[in-house]
């Protein structure tokens, strides 16, 4: 027991000396709500790329972040926080958000489940849109929300142009969408596509992941005062 707890009080003078920096405190206070690649937070933060590149080796050395290989352009890599790393701390006090708009490439599954999710956890409205949209919900998304008793509307996909109004909080839900989309975002979470593998388990994670994204940033945000 007594090496059960100095093992534990290793761990978190190991992540409180990796927190202890401003910059680094900074670094994940972004992607604790949004996952990001180096060079866009080196933007976010106006920080040199060797520099960005000393800290995230810092907070992936204590097991603070990880990177996932984007689906879009196969080159860029995204990082996120490590799940249940940081449970104790979350950024300040809630943001004003008239409505959340998630986004994807089709606007067939990610986005639509993510729109589902946050309706189910936030007074705050949300929406669903696309870059190509596609025809119609994807089957394996419908099936998806039935196994896991989300109420998922059957709407046909739109594209961003159709849906977006300026007051809304955008976040991309697909590596693509991010990419190639011509607007600032606001938020983006790097989830893979269930479409890929079609399997029952690809849809069942992504939309596992994408409730555990909701959970976060939900209590984040707080509805915007009508004028």
């Amino acid at each position: 027991m007594e090496t059960e707890l100095n093992d534990g009080l290793g761990r978190r003078v190991a992540l409180h000396a990796a927190l202890a920096d401003p910059a680094r405190l900074r670094i994940v206070d972004l992607l604790l709500v949004g996952d990001a690649s180096p060079s866009e937070l080196a933007g976010l933060l106006s920080m040199p790329s060797n520099l960005m590149a000393h800290h995230l080796k810092v907070l992936e050395g204590v097991g603070l972040v990880v990177r996932s290989r984007s689906e879009g352009d196969r080159r860029r890599t995204y990082l996120q926080i490590v799940p249940g790393v940081l449970d104790a701390l979350r950024p300040g006090a809630a943001r004003p958000a008239a409505r959340v708009l998630f986004v994807c490439t089709a606007n067939s599954a990610r986005s639509h489940l993510a729109a589902a999710l946050w309706r189910r956890a936030s007074e705050v409205p949300a929406a669903s849109a696309g870059t190509h949209p596609a025809a119609s919900i994807a089957p394996g998304a419908i099936a998806a929300a039935e196994r896991h008793h989300l109420p998922l509307p059957r709407v046909k996909p739109r594209q961003v142009a159709e849906v977006r109004s300026d007051a809304d909080l955008i976040i991309t839900v697909c590596d693509r969408a991010h990419e190639e989309l011509d607007l600032k975002t606001d938020v983006h979470w790097s989830i893979p596509d269930p479409i890929r593998a079609g399997t029952p388990e690809a849809f069942d994670l992504a939309l596992e992941e994408l409730d555990r994204r909701v959970e976060n940033l939900a209590p984040l945000l707080a509805p915007a005062a009508a004028n």
